[in-house]
């Protein structure tokens, strides 16, 4: 030990001072039986080179992980600031002052890793980071991504101080969220709505920011969070939302055979205003999967929405009603068949900012869709007013609504109905018209192709038959006016004759 040879001399100085000394007071602290020195902390040699030892790998571990934290935080930041080139640093001087700190910390803590006592502790952090993909390859910003980051700063700009303080939160809660995705989707959606909350009460308490800016932030804090978490929370394999969407799409590609007058939906779509209407409804409703934000996707249906009321008050010149909307929105999910339709629904609930889903005009027309669809899964034969029988034959597929005989119809029909089965009879017709022209169409390339394989057999036949033969040239004939004298056949020339007149 490295005091056993002066226990002695410590002992006797101590006496002479008037000081009891405890003998066991001058031992290791970690219980060895050796004597330890004050100057290491009550360790005896030994014991300090492994608790030296220790302390010195727990330090590296930790910069590592901080390293890599900061390497992370970095490129997100400058990912989404990539075209500012200093205009954020007017408004952010505190971000980018502590962004500078952290990244001078970084270089220094990365020069750690490589001295000679670190090289154990740097080597063991490579085999973790090659078993793990650093996040810097596995990130790849879209252009999407981007484009709602430099925005979101150029918005915050206008809030100064409580900007800065709302991008910090952000932050926070996208680190939070990475975290966290483990958790059920349930568990994440909690953590969506608090956050919401929270960042709304402090602009309304904290910060004194008026109504409709607070309403503004919140719209644009859901598109910034929302388009980098939209891969990660829309519809996640550890749900049923997959399963849901078949299972939506099957059912409505089985009642293809609905007509509107089934609906009792009051819409014309023979008049040429009200069919553009029903298909720019129909292309809203499709387009809401390719959103990424909540609030994008409830613009969709609201726009769906507002061609529906527009449809219906030209066919009734009359403002329509809620009574007229709900049949003919519908109409537009079953002639539409939006893609991932349940998951788009699911998505709006979980994450969507509740100020607006739960008032307002979108709030409105999502609680609609979510009936309409309700209606879809549990639509039977009494909610058409069809008997069991014909319902099934129409749902498998055997047979289809076909008119009824002028004679056969009673007083009290409607005119939809008789309208209906005019219809159905016209599509009738026009079948059966295209299925004689494509028949007719056949049996003429038929003909056509045995008409041409019919003269070129004879054509071949005759070639056969009568072989070309090709003769030598012959020699080139006197002229008629020359001189023959040799050639006694020829007859005498013509001699003028003079008659008389």
């Amino acid at each position: 030990p490295f005091f056993s040879s002066n226990r002695k001399k410590m002992n006797l100085k101590s006496e002479r001072r008037g000081i009891h000394v405890d003998q066991s007071e001058l031992l290791c602290k970690k219980g060895c039986g050796y004597y330890g020195n004050p100057a290491w902390q009550g360790f005896c040699s030994k014991c300090w080179r492994e608790e030296y030892h220790k302390a010195r790998q727990k330090q590296i571990q930790e910069d590592w992980e901080l390293a890599e934290r900061l390497q992370r935080e970095e490129e997100e930041a400058y990912a989404s600031s990539q075209s500012t080139q200093g205009a954020q640093s007017l408004t952010f001087s505190k971000f980018e002052e502590k962004k500078t700190n952290e990244k001078t910390r970084k270089v220094t803590t990365v020069k750690k890793f490589f001295t000679a006592s670190s090289r154990a502790g740097a080597k063991k952090a490579e085999i973790q980071e090659a078993k793990a993909p650093s996040p810097s390859i596995n990130r790849q910003a879209s252009l999407e991504t981007d484009r709602v980051s430099k925005e979101f700063i150029e918005f915050l700009k206008t809030y100064h101080k409580p900007g800065q303080d709302i991008y910090k939160q952000c932050k926070l809660f996208l680190d939070t969220m990475n975290h966290k995705r483990d958790l059920s989707i349930e568990e994440q959606s909690e953590c969506a709505q608090d956050f919401y909350q929270n960042v709304a009460d402090k602009l309304q308490t904290r910060w004194k920011v008026p109504p409709e800016k607070v309403e503004k932030a919140m719209d644009q804090i859901e598109k910034y969070i929302m388009t980098r978490q939209y891969k990660y929370v829309f519809c996640p394999e550890t749900t049923d939302d997959e399963k849901k969407d078949l299972a939506v799409q099957k059912r409505i590609r089985a009642l293809h055979w609905v007509t509107p007058q089934m609906l009792c939906v009051p819409v014309n779509e023979e008049i040429p205003e009200v069919s553009d209407m029903v298909v720019k409804a129909i292309t809203d409703i499709i387009e809401m999967d390719s959103k990424r934000v909540p609030r994008d996707k409830l613009a969709c249906i609201t726009k769906c929405s507002k061609h529906i009321f527009n449809a219906i008050k030209i066919t009734k010149n009359e403002p329509a009603s809620a009574d007229d909307f709900l049949p003919t929105l519908i109409y537009i999910v079953l002639k539409g068949n939006p893609p991932r339709l349940q998951s788009n629904i699911q998505y709006i609930t979980r994450f969507c900012n509740p100020s607006r889903l739960m008032t307002g005009e979108d709030g409105y027309y999502f609680t609609n869709l979510c009936c309409a669809v309700a209606f879809i899964e549990k639509l039977d034969a009494q909610s058409l007013n069809l008997s069991q029988e014909d319902f099934d034959r129409f749902m498998t597929g055997q047979t289809s609504p076909k008119k009824q005989e002028s004679d056969s119809f009673s007083p009290d029909v409607c005119l939809g109905v008789k309208q209906m089965c005019k219809s159905l009879d016209l599509l009738s017709q026009l079948n059966e018209r295209q299925e004689r022209i494509v028949s007719e169409a056949k049996k003429l390339e038929k003909d056509l192709i045995d008409w041409t394989d019919g003269i070129t057999k004879e054509v071949e036949d005759i070639v056969e038959k009568y072989p070309l033969e090709i003769k030598p040239k012959s020699q080139a004939l006197a002229a008629i006016d020359s001189e023959n004298v040799e050639n006694d056949k020829l007859p005498p020339p013509l001699q003028p004759q003079v008659y008389a007149g």
